[in-house]
């Protein structure tokens, strides 16, 4: 009766950054994560050092898996979502799938000695207004 009234996993797919030196540390990862209960299909990407598994598993769960079997660093893969379909999202990772995105802080371009009263200046400088205009033009 226990088992009927236990919920069934959902379906989940656990992206992480697993740092991974050689072949055999990437064997290391896909045997160990191969054998756990609930896993579908394991995929790695060396390069990226990233590791993708699928299947019916919680994502804490292969997280601490990884981290006391292997003794390797592994955290989850970054992901921000953003909602707001209108808004550009700060910058996308040219390495990470669609939809993944990093966070990234927004730089601020100033020009040195450029304050307040400096744009107005800048615009008219190119004015035909102006006398003192620039002359090229």
């Amino acid at each position: 009766m226990e088992r009927q009234n236990r919920k069934r996993k959902q379906f989940n797919t656990v992206e992480m950054k697993v740092r991974m030196d050689c072949d055999g540390c990437e064997l290391r990862v896909r045997n160990i994560l191969a054998t756990m209960r609930g896993v579908q299909s394991v995929d790695i990407n060396r390069k990226q050092q990233k590791v993708t598994v699928q299947g019916f598993v919680e994502t804490q769960r292969v997280l601490r898996r990884i981290q006391s079997t292997t003794r390797k660093r592994a955290e989850l893969w970054p992901y921000v979502p953003y909602t707001n379909p209108y808004a550009a999202p700060p910058v996308y990772d040219k390495k990470a799938p669609a939809g993944h995105v990093r966070r990234v802080e927004a730089a601020v371009v100033s020009v040195p000695g450029a304050g307040p009263g400096q744009e107005e200046r800048l615009v008219t400088l190119f004015s035909d207004d102006n006398p003192n205009a620039c002359t090229l033009m």
